[in-house]
């Protein structure tokens, strides 16, 4: 996929640059900087370094990558924090941009990042995922690159408040275990991934039904009736955008007219025509999605692909479709929307809401330790 965040050591990435949070005088220092350093080999990185001289702040250079699997590192110079007034945005957004311009020049696929003046120049986490994000987004909609977000600890993925409250409240009221399933230490979900899932993680109705299982449900997450508690959350800024979650803006379900059309298409061909329906562009759709070109090219050109349930979400929040448009959706290719499934129920909070923000979504996903939209 096109961004995503992942849980790794930097150090360990396979990419064709990684990047270092280094400072001005490009000296080996602590923290990543100095795991870098020692990866790499840190006498050759450091006499390459020595002859590009100084970085300022906000900008970013390139050497080697000797010893790492990565061919290069690009050097980014972030701020130190100083308490938000004395324009650490824009250097810390410098420093993302002109890493990745870096890239571009160079030709380079793929790039890792760590979270940049986040360690011991004191950048607020959240703030600095926002800038990271948002930097991101505006990069990946004219480049082709795949971007990964490297944090060694998950706890460096924070959630504002007003979102995480409201995401939380959200999994509490309609999250539900399946009758007779275990609370393991370890646990692989559906799309084969190993995910933590200690009851201590659980919300407390998940806890309670683990205890006492509740019916199974007759129908596929039918659509639900009772309505979210109030004054839990209302809207929240992320990467510059104001995010709303109230339940206010629940769209209105289809009509049996549209419910009836198009019965027999197929995955692909309902993705087309959603397209065309929609007005928008093939690129939009993909990018917006977080898919790479190619396995849209592949969705275009084979009218019976069988999509992954993960590229079937991620193609409804491309297209900004509605819930029951998205139910179609996963019904074209085999899938449904559960409420025994965290992941299923963080994405219906999302869509009932029409929020779209690929980059927001995989960033709850991440924080629930869960598995990211796209490919």
């Amino acid at each position: 996929m096109p961004f995503q965040i992942v849980h790794q050591d930097i150090t360990k990435m396979n990419t064709d640059a990684i990047v270092n949070a280094a400072n001005s005088a490009l000296q080996m220092g602590g923290g990543v900087c100095g795991a870098i350093f020692q990866a790499a080999g840190a006498e050759r990185l450091q006499k390459a370094c020595r002859k590009i001289g100084v970085c300022p702040r906000g900008s970013a250079v390139i050497t080697p990558g000797f010893d790492l699997q990565a061919k290069y590192v690009i050097h980014a110079v972030g701020p130190v924090w100083q308490g938000g007034n004395s324009g650490e945005r824009e250097l810390l957004a410098g420093a993302y941009r002109s890493s990745l311009r870096l890239a571009a020049e160079y030709k380079l696929k793929t790039i890792a990042f760590p979270l940049i003046s986040s360690g011991i120049y004191g950048y607020p986490k959240a703030e600095a995922l926002q800038v990271a994000v948002s930097v991101f987004a505006e990069f990946l909609t004219d480049h082709e690159m795949d971007i990964y977000l490297a944090v060694f600890d998950r706890k460096a993925v924070e959630l504002s408040e007003k979102l995480f409250v409201g995401i939380q409240h959200y999994i509490d009221t309609y999250y539900e275990l399946e009758p007779g399933r275990r609370h393991p230490e370890e646990e692989t979900d559906r799309f084969g991934e190993s995910i933590c899932l200690t009851e201590s993680m659980m919300p407390v109705e998940a806890r309670v039904t683990a205890k006492k299982p509740k019916p199974l449900l007759s129908a596929p997450m039918a659509p639900l009736t009772k309505t979210p508690k109030t004054g839990a959350a209302s809207e929240t800024r992320f990467a510059g955008k104001t995010v709303n979650y109230s339940s206010d803006s629940v769209k209105a379900t289809r009509s049996l007219e549209e419910v009836m059309k198009n019965l027999d298409e197929t995955f692909s061909e309902m993705v087309l025509r959603l397209i065309d329906e929609k007005g928008k562009k093939d690129s939009e759709v993909y990018k917006k999605a977080n898919i790479d070109r190619k396995l849209f090219s592949k969705i275009r050109s084979n009218k019976y692909y069988n999509p992954k349930k993960a590229t079937a979400l991620a193609l409804a929040i491309g297209l900004e479709l509605s819930l029951d448009e998205t139910v179609d959706l996963l019904a074209k290719a085999g899938y449904s929307l559960s409420p025994s499934s965290k992941f299923d129920v963080i994405l219906r909070f999302f869509i009932e809401r029409g929020e779209y923000d690929m980059f927001v979504i995989n960033e709850v996903l991440f924080y629930y330790e869960q598995p990211l939209l796209g490919i």
